[in-house]
């Protein structure tokens, strides 16, 4: 029983952060050669070497596959992202962050990132994404304001997903659609919130467009994602606006931008 709990905990810290697995493993090994006793050894001896990894050796490994932390010129979401190591792009993208902040300067409005990708190898999966496996792709908070039309950076979640955008009378409801069709996952972020704050914030059309404008002068920008009704109320035109379809999860609490 214990090796089986000890490997639950391996799959589902590796599934998290990717290296907490290892760290893990690693953890059990020194706590044994360690011969002090003292409350929650295991778990001190954990956390510190996770922090201790996370902070001062993964991202000074990551370059050698050509990822790097998101710059800390833009700030995450929750900073649960970056401790969960979910914070990492190539540099191509990283550059095109930057630039969109940038383009973004005379406003009030800052890009907030959700989750992008792991430190280490193409192709490990970021779970519940479908394809942020690369250092391609990242996920984008929208834009609020208050009820006073004031433009804000706070959000409505903790995690930043799982509030969703309401849906206006006459517009496409792709969720009742792809629910009907039996994606049930579809609307699967609702349980990702981490708990719900700000409710008196208002989704910012003007500000997300804005937004959206900013990161779509980026010419290495190949696909954006967003609810096929917002597309339509944002009045967004270009063709890099896709519909991201039924298979992925609803796209009314964030973007989601990849490159080429």
């Amino acid at each position: 029983m214990k090796l089986l709990f000890n490997f639950l905990i391996f799959t589902i810290l590796t599934l998290l952060t990717q290296i907490g697995g290892v760290i893990f493993l690693l953890s059990l090994w020194i706590s044994r050669l360690c011969k002090k006793e003292f409350i929650f050894k295991s778990l001190f001896i954990f956390l510190a070497l996770y922090l201790v990894a996370t902070f001062f050796i993964v991202p000074f490994v990551a370059p050698i596959f050509n990822r790097i932390p998101v710059s800390d010129k833009l700030e995450p979401t929750s900073y649960l992202t970056i401790l969960l190591n979910r914070n990492y792009v190539n540099l191509k993208l990283n550059r095109v962050l930057i630039k969109t902040q940038k383009y973004l300067s005379n406003t009030n409005i800052k890009v907030k990132y959700l989750d992008a990708s792991f430190p280490f190898i193409d192709g490990f999966p970021l779970l519940p994404h479908l394809s942020h496996n690369d250092g391609k792709k990242i996920d984008i908070s929208f834009i609020y304001q208050n009820k006073n039309e004031v433009i804000t950076n706070q959000k409505k979640s903790i995690s930043g997903y799982g509030v969703f955008v309401p849906i206006k009378k006459g517009e496409y409801n792709q969720t009742k659609y792809c629910k009907a069709k039996g994606y049930f996952q579809y609307d699967y972020p609702k349980y990702l919130t981490l708990g719900k704050i700000n409710s008196e914030l208002i989704f910012s059309e003007k500000g997300t467009k804005k937004l959206i404008d900013a990161i779509l002068k980026n010419r290495e920008i190949g696909k954006l994602f967003i609810e096929p009704n917002l597309k339509k109320r944002l009045k967004l035109r270009n063709k890099r606006v896709k519909n991201h379809g039924c298979h992925a999860v609803r796209h009314d609490d964030h973007i989601h931008i990849q490159l080429y």
